[in-house]
């Protein structure tokens, strides 16, 4: 075979190439979800179409407008929202009553709400934990699953993030448990908690901002 038979890319493919071109929403809205929490939610595409609701991860993460640009708008009713305590739900990082049965409570109301019978519901990380939750609290609303990044919220996992990606990511891990003082390191999770809920931005902002370069 004559090298010139070896034809190379043009161009290195992006992550534009692998989305649809982007779309406002149809509406928005906000739900009333209890005393505390409102939740912000968006339409795309067909509103005859088949009905997909986007998990998105963290938790706490948010939606984003490329999220809506996952699925053909010619054939889905894409549905986007933000979590409890994220993106443009209020109040913004709230953990008071916030908590996985309350978002798969969550998930049945704005459901019910957008009078949706059964949809297709896709997540990627604690997007994919929340889904599987989901699933097997509501399986007769669901119509499939599209999950991509999963996490399963084990035990094992959790170490793995905490500790055991030191041996694939050294330096980031060593960023990562070199933020906290040497003597908080045996309990990483401990030590980003206690940072990330305490009320003084001078203190939980500089532990976001670690958290989030280790994670991303």
């Amino acid at each position: 075979m004559a090298d010139t038979d070896l034809a190379l890319p043009s161009r290195v493919l992006s992550r534009e190439d692998f989305l649809y071109p982007p779309l406002s929403p149809n509406r928005t809205g906000r739900l009333k979800l209890d005393s505390l929490h409102t939740m912000y939610w968006e339409e795309s595409g067909n509103p005859r179409g088949a009905p997909v609701v986007f998990l998105h991860g963290g938790p706490g993460g948010g939606s984003a407008p490329d999220h809506r640009r996952f699925y053909d708008p010619v054939f889905y009713r894409i549905i986007v929202y933000d979590q409890r305590g994220a993106g443009q739900s209020t109040p913004l990082g709230e953990l008071a009553d916030n908590t996985t049965p309350h978002l798969i409570a969550d998930l049945e109301r704005l459901r019910t709400h957008l009078s949706v019978e059964r949809w297709l519901v896709f997540g990627g990380s604690w997007g994919s934990t929340l889904a599987l939750a989901y699933a097997q609290a509501h399986p007769d609303r669901v119509q499939g699953l599209v999950l991509r990044g999963i996490f399963l919220c084990r035990p094992l996992e959790i170490q793995w993030f905490l500790y055991e990606m030191r041996f694939i990511f050294p330096e980031a891990w060593r960023a990562f448990a070199g933020f906290l003082p040497e003597a908080e390191r045996c309990d990483l999770l401990g030590g980003y908690y206690r940072r990330l809920t305490d009320p003084d931005p001078g203190v939980h902002m500089p532990a976001a901002h670690a958290w989030s370069r280790y994670e991303g």
